[in-house]
């Protein structure tokens, strides 16, 4: 028999799809169902771990009340016998320790003192003494009010309780330790108690036998937040396999646990029964069954809680993870029938959807990638495990790069790529603007406030990144309390020096209306050092690490200008590379001539006032001043003073001229020698 070559194809392709999708779905089902047991493994293992911790905190609460009043007694505080002071400690210390039911003590002569916590609402006080109505036993009731307890009632009962009859007093009245201890049959109560025990001696005279008990019902209470898997439970088992605690909002002293309700606490009790059976049970590690009710399967943990042999037994429904699965597992086998009676018909369209598009979003994901633009890539759904993982890998990716982004400028690696700059040790010289900025008084400030300094100085860097990235700068590194940025590099920019003017005016303006102040209340400043001039940019470093930066003698005067601020009470001064170039675009004065440290070569500098496109008011002070300078040049000083002072009155206050009138009044009064030339140098003038 032969068949046509359509045919043949067809029937290959129906028969491969069908194979192939009968195979990948059944791996599906498989590996989903193991997925789930372990989904379910991790849900015991987290509730084992949580009440393992609320267990451990409740044992603790009661070693903690029971080694305060202790302490209170040995320290001989308060004595024994002093009723109203020992009811006041152990009232205190039922109300500071929720998880605590009971604070006892009993005496070698038969007394016996209780304070027993009821519910939220109150708690009693409970004595028996010689002393009282023929050894009758007292109950004082109390119930919480806020911030204070309220006395509510009085009675008596007649009662045969003697603590020496009790394991928890004859233990330990002999013993010279403290420990952990079962306890039954407290007065008035039939509930079984854990209780912290240990003797109490006074100037090396035993008192008696001091006890901080716990009940299960408050552990109760706690299993009951609990919610392993949405129809599963969790329970506590002592050492003999029974159930002790149970899933219940309502329990508490007053209010028992409600045992022996629901499927879920018979597989518990099941399970019990089960470990004390098995050989195994008293196996360090968590222990796994598989218990099956009325044909509904159970999965059980019995995980060791490491104290008096109590185990948490974590019981889930499998059908509360499965059911979905074998659910699905059907459909899936009508869509397999389906898929092979038509699958060359749809072949193509399988290949495009399954393939073709979840490759074109994982592309379009990497395109983002490459262009940094991370924050909203996720993982693609895709039947197939290496398209599924593939996309899981790009959005691992690009979880990666958008926590690390925090630490690397993102705009210059942008801009990098961008430029086809490769990522390698090199450089070239560039014509670029450079800033420096720091914070005046940094110093006093950090040594003032320690680590506080670092919330205080994340609204200034804040500040800065906007106003130097709004104005096409580039952020080359955070030193301390100071900024360094760039324009002209990586991106060309032909406007550098003016867009680096305007960004250290946004800087000023935008931390000023930020409102940051220091500590003391005063408003945060800076000072500004601008440069221009060729420099060498590149990628400077070795092959094990980079940094994308500018060096040179425009860089070295930039940071010295920042510096000489300090000098004149100025906040932006630039050189006059920069103000040759921004020339039309900024409002300046000519402020003074200077050598920087590491460069022998004048260099006039000059302060940045204003663009000239925003700027409203008058000139005149600026005028004035350098009036002024221009006397003070020509040695002049006489009308240099007087030039300053009037450049200071007219600007209401202007820190440079005030230090210039100071300089020339002091050339004045001692007049320079004949080859002195107006030029500064640091602090000193020559």
């Amino acid at each position: 028999m032969r068949f046509s070559v359509g045919i043949a194809v067809s029937i290959l392709v129906a028969v491969s799809i069908g194979v192939s999708t009968f195979i990948v779905h059944s791996l599906w089902w498989t590996t989903a169902r193991a997925n789930s047991r372990m989904l379910a493994a991790e849900i015991n293992g987290q509730i084992a771990n949580t009440v393992r911790t609320e267990v451990g905190v409740t044992l603790r609460s009661a070693e903690a009340a029971w080694a305060a009043v202790r302490t209170i007694f040995v320290q001989n505080v308060i004595a024994t016998r002093q009723a109203d002071k020992r009811e006041f400690v152990f009232l205190s210390q039922l109300q500071a320790q929720p998880n605590i039911s009971w604070i006892f003590f009993g005496w070698p002569d038969g007394d016996f003192f209780a304070s027993h916590r009821l519910g939220d609402g109150g708690l009693e006080m409970i004595e028996i003494d010689e002393d009282i109505r023929d050894r009758m036993l007292r109950k004082d009731r109390y119930i919480f009010i806020p911030g204070d307890i309220q006395f509510e009632e009085r009675s008596f009962t007649e009662t045969s309780y003697d603590p020496r009859e009790h394991a928890w007093f004859n233990n330990f009245i002999d013993l010279n330790s403290s420990g952990w201890i079962e306890a039954r049959e407290l007065p008035e109560s039939e509930k079984t108690v854990y209780a912290f025990v240990g003797p109490i001696d006074v100037n090396r005279t035993r008192q008696g036998v001091l006890a901080v008990a716990i009940e299960t019902d408050r552990l109760s209470r706690f299993l009951a937040t609990l919610a392993p898997g949405e129809f599963g439970a969790a329970f506590i088992l002592n050492a003999d396999g029974k159930v002790i605690a149970v899933p219940d909002a309502e329990a508490d002293e007053i209010t028992p646990a409600r045992m022996g309700e629901g499927k879920l606490y018979e597989v518990a009790m099941i399970s019990g029964e089960k470990l004390l059976a098995d050989p195994e049970g008293n196996a360090p590690g968590t222990l796994t069954k598989r218990i099956v009710i009325d044909g509904v399967p159970y999965a059980v943990a019995l995980t060791p809680l490491g104290f008096y042999g109590w185990r948490v037994a974590t019981v889930i429904p499998e059908a509360a993870f499965l059911s979905g699965i074998d659910e699905t597992l059907v459909n899936l086998i009508y869509i397999l029938i389906v898929a092979v009676v038509i699958a060359t018909g749809l072949a193509i369209w399988l290949i495009r959807r399954v393939v073709a598009n979840p490759l074109a979003h994982i592309a379009e994901d990497l395109g983002k990638i490459e262009r940094f633009d991370v924050e909203q890539i996720e993982r693609r759904p895709s039947k197939l495990s290496e398209l599924a993982n593939l996309s899981a890998a790009t959005a691992n990716m690009a979880a990666g790069l958008s926590a690390f982004r925090k630490y690397v400028p993102t705009d210059l690696v942008r801009m990098l790529v961008a430029e086809g700059i490769k990522i390698q040790p090199g450089g070239e010289l560039k014509q670029i603007s450079v800033l420096f900025c720091d914070v005046t008084g940094f110093t006093g400030l950090s040594e003032k406030l320690g680590p506080k300094i670092i919330q205080l100085m994340e609204p200034f860097f804040s500040a800065s990144s906007a106003a130097i990235t709004q104005n096409g700068g580039t952020i080359d590194k955070f030193i301390g309390d100071a900024v360094m940025a760039f324009w002209g590099a990586p991106r060309k920019d032909t406007n550098h020096a003016e867009n680096a003017c305007r960004a250290a005016l946004d800087l000023v303006a935008a931390l000023g209306a930020s409102g940051i102040t220091d500590e003391a209340g005063n408003p945060l400043r800076v000072r500004i050092g601008l440069n221009s001039g060729e420099a060498l940019v590149g990628n400077i470093g070795s092959e094990q690490r980079l940094n994308y930066t500018a060096i040179g003698d425009v860089v070295n005067v930039a940071s010295r200008l920042e510096g000489a601020n300090k000098d004149y009470g100025t906040v932006i001064l630039i050189g006059s590379e920069t103000r040759r170039q921004a020339a039309g675009s900024i409002v300046v004065r000519e402020l003074d001539t200077l050598t920087v440290f590491g460069r022998t070569e004048e260099l006039v500098v000059y302060e940045l006032i204003a663009m000239e496109d925003g700027f409203v008011g008058s000139l005149a002070w600026i005028e004035l001043y350098e009036q002024g300078l221009a006397h003070y040049r020509a040695g002049r000083f006489e009308k240099a003073v007087a030039s300053f002072e009037a450049a200071n009155q007219a600007r209401n206050g202007d820190p440079a001229s005030a230090a210039m009138m100071v300089r020339a009044q002091s050339l004045l009064d001692r007049p320079p020698t004949e080859n002195w030339r107006a030029v500064t140098s640091t602090n000193k003038i020559y």
